[in-house]
């Protein structure tokens, strides 16, 4: 009777590498992505869902807020790794900026499997851009021309991808808690934030990207004091911070 070989050390490492290169190339985790959507739809209380179509999906989640006066622009809002379009934060920044004068639109981004590694996001930055530019024509459409990008963490990241590849339509960028550099040098006024008691890798970088920053009126750097990368104590004085920026940035007074 032949004996049944077992694989070597090399050909198991081998097959671990092709399969997480497999699941890496799969792409988005839509099945995942739905049920999120199902969950967090239900419990919508301030704001209006709409779906917006995009090239490699029908209807995307999006959570439109607007304020009681005629905006004074719009703002995408993109959220980050493991969360949702209105997770804590992310809801806190759509409904405060809306209370501050400013549309705002969170987009939900494409997911992986729930324990997928952070690199393999860098699959997802297409997609992501899609989305970020059907959140963009959407509020277009809505007759608002000033259009603002607001993102954390991952979705900053995400982002300033998009913004690196097209930044056609958008006045204004505001990345929060953002890990790494700047793809390329910001071509629109740029509000960098970060928390006081951020990641240890986000402040570490977040100094070499104050470089980079657009010479203009409005460009800076800020931290929110006595908080973390999730800011749960201070998203009121986080808002206030984007909010301000934005109306300068909106009224072309950079």
């Amino acid at each position: 009777m032949a004996l049944t070989r077992l694989p070597s050390a090399f050909g198991i490492a081998l097959l671990a590498f092709v399969l997480c290169d497999v699941r890496a190339a799969a792409g988005a985790d839509y099945a995942r992505e739905d049920r999120i959507v199902a969950e967090i739809v239900p419990a919508i209380v301030v704001g209006d869902p709409v779906y917006l179509p995009t090239p490699r999906r029908p209807r995307v989640l999006a959570i439109l807020t607007m304020p009681q006066a005629t905006p004074l622009g719009g703002a995408v809002i993109v959220h980050g790794l493991g969360v949702h379009a209105d997770w804590g934060l992310i809801n806190g920044l759509r409904t405060d900026l809306a209370e501050a004068g400013i549309a705002t639109l969170s987009v939900q981004m494409p997911v992986l499997a729930a324990d997928a590694p952070r690199g393999e996001y860098a699959t997802l930055y297409p997609e992501a851009g899609e989305r970020i530019a059907a959140g963009v024509a959407f509020l277009r459409g809505r007759g608002i021309d000033q259009i603002a990008i607001v993102a954390h963490s991952l979705g900053a990241v995400m982002a300033d991808r998009y913004l690196a590849s097209s930044s056609a339509g958008v006045a204004a960028q505001v990345p929060i808690g953002m890990q790494g550099d700047f793809a390329m040098r910001p071509r629109q006024p740029l509000l960098d934030v970060i928390a006081q008691n951020d990641l240890p890798e986000i402040l570490a970088v977040a100094p070499l990207r104050a470089d980079e920053l657009p010479r203009d009126a409005c460009s800076r750097q800020v931290t929110i004091p006595g908080t973390d990368h999730f800011m749960a104590n201070r998203r009121r004085e986080l808002a206030q911070s984007v909010a301000s920026f934005l109306a300068r940035a909106f009224a072309a007074r950079c």
